[in-house]
């Protein structure tokens, strides 16, 4: 339940292509949503700037009074401080942005922030599907493959606050594979959207399918080595998920992220995956979809301000 006595936030999910917006009130009602490109190749300032930019304009749609502002970021990012300890360079000096102090300067607003990821973890378990769980695992198999574990309503975030990158754990799916991170062998050179084009090319498929969405089409159509591409990397992502579930033994593993919109096929190797990993003992665990999709990073990094432990979240 939200709590009505706390006042509006706008939430931010900030990524390498674009900044989205919202402003909610604790009751859960939308007053207000918009999006900016991010200027990623002109530095933190510019993106500063621009999440500014966004912030007065979502304030002058919805004239109401705000507590502060909630901030799902991509990156390592300190909760406590707000801060992105570290990031790759999709953001050119992303990496030790002082997002608070920058964007009070900027807005007059407190700022609250965690990592994207998590903020949508945070969105599902309090508000969405893990809403009725203790002990949620929410895996997002997308351009990228990420996670996060909350337990009793708050993110586990780890000793250098980098749980969560749930994409660079061994895969046997994936070995010799180079991964976004410099490594080889990872589930996220597989079973992530990039990874499945790639497998389905190295397959002989047709080059003239552009991206992953074309895979998933030809796999429903039948095409045989986009069957193999397509279920490859789901079985992959659900070995994946039984592996996390056999060491962190969540309540409930919710599956967000452009690939969990794949289909049939994907959906029923990624369970059978689930299923061959997943000790006896958890085999009864359920894989739900998401339910507020992109929406979930919005309600997860509001309720920075809505829940009483804050920005320790």
């Amino acid at each position: 339940m939200l709590d009505a006595e706390r006042g509006a936030v706008i939430a931010l999910d900030v990524g390498g292509t674009k900044i989205a917006g919202a402003v909610l009130k604790p009751e859960g009602r939308m007053l207000a949503t918009g999006q900016l490109p991010t200027p990623a190749a002109d530095g933190a300032a510019a993106v500063l700037d621009a999440m500014a930019r966004l912030v007065d304009e979502l304030r002058a749609q919805s004239a109401v009074p705000v507590a502060g502002l909630g901030l799902g970021v991509a990156g390592v990012i300190d909760p406590a401080t707000a801060r992105v300890l570290s990031a790759t360079d999709t953001i050119a000096g992303w990496g030790g942005t002082d997002l608070a102090a920058g964007l009070r300067e900027r807005t007059g607003l407190a700022a609250r922030a965690v990592n994207d990821v998590h903020a949508h973890g945070l969105g599902e378990a309090r508000y969405g599907a893990g809403k009725q769980a203790r002990s949620v695992l929410l895996l997002a198999v997308g351009t990228g493959v990420g996670g996060s574990h909350v337990i009793g309503g708050r993110a586990q975030y780890g000793a250098h606050r980098v749980a969560g990158h749930m994409g660079h754990i061994d895969s046997p799916l994936a070995a010799g594979l180079a991964c976004s991170c410099g490594r080889t062998g990872h589930v996220e050179a597989i079973a992530s959207g990039p990874g499945i084009h790639r497998h389905y090319l190295r397959l002989g498929g047709d080059r003239q399918v552009a991206d992953t969405r074309q895979v998933a089409a030809r796999a429903a159509d039948g095409d045989e080595r986009a069957v193999e591409a397509l279920r490859t990397g789901a079985r992959a992502a659900g070995l994946a998920a039984g592996s996390l579930a056999n060491a962190l033994d969540p309540e409930l593993v919710i599956i967000t992220g452009g690939m969990a919109g794949a289909g049939e096929i994907w959906w029923n190797a990624l369970r059978e995956g689930f299923a061959d990993s997943a000790i006896d003992a958890l085999r009864s665990t359920s894989l739900v979809p998401a339910q507020l999709g992109t929406e979930a990073a919005f309600y997860g990094a509001a309720s920075l301000f809505w829940n009483e432990e804050g920005k320790d979240a």
